[in-house]
């Protein structure tokens, strides 16, 4: 599929090239948004397809399973094309994508969630940690509820708000635990608890259109750079 064009005011305005390989609820989700972001859709690309589908887009966005994103990072950074890795459940294979990108001299985002919000919830969680670690009192928590679909239990984006925690100097125990069921698209909550007061911080997901939406942006962010990036580098 060639580069859209389309003429505004007797100027000339190229949309860049996408290519979404996996195409389940997110993959179909980036396509309906992506337009917004000023992608064309330059090819699909769903379980037994040809990788080389994937040559001559501008970037890629990687929403499969845990246990194929190695080996899809492999493909797409081979063609020649950044990737924003937007499936989660992987993280023992960061080695082998890092080199992977090494290897080509490419682009990769990743991140364990890819909403602006959550992101956004992430640096409030660690000054709160900061300025309760000198607090012995208040002792801490970590809890999440997702779909019952979601296989990786506790999730990324939980795992990463503990250890946001422990990094602002939050060194006592914090609880940590999951619920899968129904069809909730994601809830993260953190609390401090004192025998005096409960302090309750919690971000909810709606729906999956902030995952997506924050993958795109990320797409075209990562447009031109080298390098491994996470989410929460780029700019807001």
């Amino acid at each position: 599929m060639e580069r859209a064009v389309i003429m505004v005011n007797n100027g000339v305005v190229f949309f860049m090239k996408l290519a979404i390989v996996g195409y389940g609820k997110m993959g179909r989700l980036v396509a309906q948004l992506a337009p917004e972001f000023d992608f064309t859709i330059h090819t699909r690309i769903e379980r037994g397809d040809d990788f080389s589908r994937v040559e001559g887009a501008d970037v890629a966005i990687e929403f499969t399973r845990g246990e194929a994103v190695a080996g899809n990072v492999d493909k797409i950074l081979g063609a020649g094309v950044p990737v924003v890795v937007g499936t989660t459940g992987w993280m023992g294979e960061m080695d082998r994508v890092r080199s992977a990108v090494e290897a080509h001299d490419a682009a990769l985002v990743w991140g364990p969630n890819f909403s602006i919000g959550v992101n956004i919830f992430v640096r409030v969680v660690r000054e709160a940690a900061r300025l309760l670690a000198k607090e012995p009192e208040y002792g801490a928590w970590a809890w999440e509820i997702h779909h019952h679909t979601k296989k990786d239990a506790p999730s990324g984006t939980l795992l990463e708000l503990a250890e946001v925690m422990k990094a602002a100097g939050y060194s006592r125990p914090i609880d940590i635990a999951s619920t899968r069921a129904g069809a909730q698209p994601g809830t993260h909550e953190i609390g401090f608890d004192s025998s005096a007061d409960t302090i309750t911080l919690r971000h909810t997901a709606r729906s999956r259109e902030g995952f997506a939406r924050g993958a795109l942006k990320a797409a075209q962010w990562i447009v031109g750079k080298k390098g491994v990036y996470e989410f929460s580098e780029i700019d807001f």
